[in-house]
Formats: structure tokens, C-alpha cells, sequence
């Protein structure tokens, strides 16, 4: 008999909704009302909750190494709540940590960035290693931004907004070979 807990658990009666070729790793905790489209990938030590408002992750999200995503519950002052919405071919980098924002298709995050509530990122944007983005900042789409408070410093270049999508795709390629590895 295995002592090992489910990555996947409820909140209450709500449980975390799954799409076609999912990998969770088993060291993650994904809980509540959590929606992973198909072929999202999420990496040793995440941790999601969707207890008290929902997360939804679009195709071919990859969540990476210890980053945290979470939401913010509704309340007189702010009766939506903030959830957590993000795109599809987004690739959150290691240690990131996403609350009560909304992300657009094939956003980088880059490692150890912190995104607040009421953040809204437009398509085809990167966020700079260890940036902050501030409650209710807008990041308009095909920029690069960096910095604590995050600072929009130029637009990106052709083969940059093409490695947005490429991202994505190898961490869907690695994502399908460590499922393979565990069907064997």
C-alpha cells in the first residue's frame, strides 16, 4: 500500500480539471478549481491553489520548478476576486510566482519574477528575470520588460517573439518524453 498523496486534490467539493496529455509532476500540489488545458506541463515543486477563486492554464503551459500561482478571493472591496488566468504556449519560468493576474498567449516569464493582482500581459511579451509587476499594471504586447518595479525597455525583435513559441514547444516535447519514460 503507498503512502503517496495525489498531486491533484480538491477544495471542498470542486476538483481540478484536467485536458489530453497533462503531466503533473508528483512533487506538486495542484488543488481546487484548477483547469489545465492540453499538453500544460507542471514541474517538481509547484505549488496552485484554486481554493478560493479559479486558475485556468491554456494549452501548452509549461509551469516550472517551485513557482507558486495563486488567486485572490472576492470580497466587498473587490467583488470578482482576482483569478488567475494564463494563455496558451506560456512558458513560467523556476521559482516564479503568479497571483490573481492574467497572462496572454506565448508570455515568458522569467525566473524568480513576481507577478500581482490585477496584472493584465498582453500576447508575445518577456518579463525579465526577477522582475516585479506591480498590482494593476498592463504590459503591452511585443516588449521586453526588467526590473523591480518591472520597466519597459524595448521592443522585441522578430526572433525573439519566435522563441516565445519555441519555448513552449520544447517544454511540450520534454513534457512528452517524461510521460513515456513513466508508461514504460
Amino acid at each position: 500500500m503507498s503512502n503517496v498523496t495525489s498531486p491533484l486534490r480538491p477544495f471542498g467539493k470542486v476538483r481540478p480539471t484536467l485536458g489530453q496529455r497533462i503531466m503533473v509532476d508528483p512533487s506538486s500540489v495542484v488543488i481546487g478549481q484548477v483547469s489545465l488545458a492540453d499538453d500544460v506541463s507542471i514541474w517538481p515543486l509547484v505549488a496552485i491553489r484554486g481554493d478560493v477563486n479559479q486558475v485556468l492554464i491554456g494549452a501548452r503551459t509549461n509551469i516550472q520548478d517551485g513557482s507558486v500561482l495563486h488567486v485572490t478571493h472576492q470580497s466587498d472591496h473587490n467583488p470578482a476576486g482576482n483569478p488567475l488566468i494564463i494563455g496558451e504556449d506560456v512558458t513560467v519560468g523556476h521559482k516564479a510566482m503568479l497571483h490573481g493576474c492574467q497572462l496572454g498567449n506565448r508570455v515568458l516569464v522569467g525566473m524568480g519574477s513576481i507577478l500581482l493582482d490585477g496584472v493584465k500581459v498582453e500576447d508575445d511579451v518577456m518579463i525579465g528575470a526577477g522582475s516585479l509587476v506591480p498590482p494593476g499594471k498592463r504590459l503591452e504586447s511585443g516588449y521586453l520588460y526588467l526590473g523591480s518595479p518591472v520597466r519597459q525597455v524595448r521592443k522585441l525583435t522578430a526572433a525573439e517573439i519566435g522563441s516565445l513559441l519555441y519555448s513552449s514547444s520544447n517544454y511540450v516535447r520534454w513534457k512528452d518524453q517524461y510521460l513515456a519514460q513513466d508508461s514504460q
